[in-house]
């Protein structure tokens, strides 16, 4: 049986945003004094906090606004390998195998989890470093697999829908105005005609009323 493994993140390191643990219940940090403790469905507390610093070097807090950490990126990869993206349920993996070009994508053996997992030993001790070694170390692997997989799932994490993880507090929207699957804008277009209309992002839960189940978490 796998050793339960968590991410323990403090108030002050995630600036007091809210963030969706992996069993469905928010918390808002800027009201804790204790860290919060998330459990992890594939990733190892160590392998967590390094694609936590990775992701933050990828897409960074700024002046203009919270990134990949803020956002909890770390909880949303976490899913993903953990469900059937991980084990690449939908994609054809059976041989043959070839090096092919990049207009027709990834076509190798490997899972995302097995990409993960190696990738990962290149980058122990990572979350130790420096912010420029941080970058320096990510630069000598950019060319990888692992590293464009990375690259992929840290935005993907920033701008997805919080049932997946990532996005805590919908921060990511809230960077880029988006208002989120809103189903219809019918009843504003009277009440705020001639002026700018910027409304508060909804989730696809809060939109539909609908209790839906994440992709992930299907069998």
């Amino acid at each position: 049986m796998r050793r339960r493994h968590f991410l323990t993140l403090s108030a002050a390191t995630l600036g007091g945003v809210l963030v969706y643990s992996l069993d469905r219940k928010a918390s808002l940090l800027s009201a804790q004094h204790k860290p919060v403790r998330i459990p992890l469905r594939f990733l190892t507390e160590t392998e967590a906090l390094i694609v936590a610093a990775a992701a933050s070097r990828i897409f960074p807090s700024d002046d203009s606004g919270p990134g990949a950490r803020e956002a909890g990126v770390a909880v949303f990869i976490d899913r993903q390998l953990a469900g059937s993206y991980g084990r690449d349920r939908f994609r054809y993996t059976q041989p043959p195998f070839e090096d092919a070009p990049d207009e027709f994508g990834y076509q190798g053996s490997a899972t995302p989890r097995q990409i993960y997992r190696e990738g990962l030993k290149g980058l122990r001790g990572f979350h130790h470093l420096s912010p420029t070694a941080q970058d320096e170390a990510l630069r000598k692997i950019e060319s990888s697999l692992f590293f464009s997989l990375l690259r992929q799932n840290t935005i993907e994490g920033m701008f997805c829908d919080p049932i997946h993880g990532g996005n805590a507090g919908m921060v990511g929207w809230q960077l880029v105005g988006f208002p989120g699957p809103r189903m219809s804008n019918l009843e504003e277009i009277e009440k705020y005609y001639g002026q700018a209309f910027r409304p508060k992002p909804l989730s696809l839960r809060q939109a539909t009323g609908v209790k839906v189940r994440p992709s992930e978490d299907e069998s």
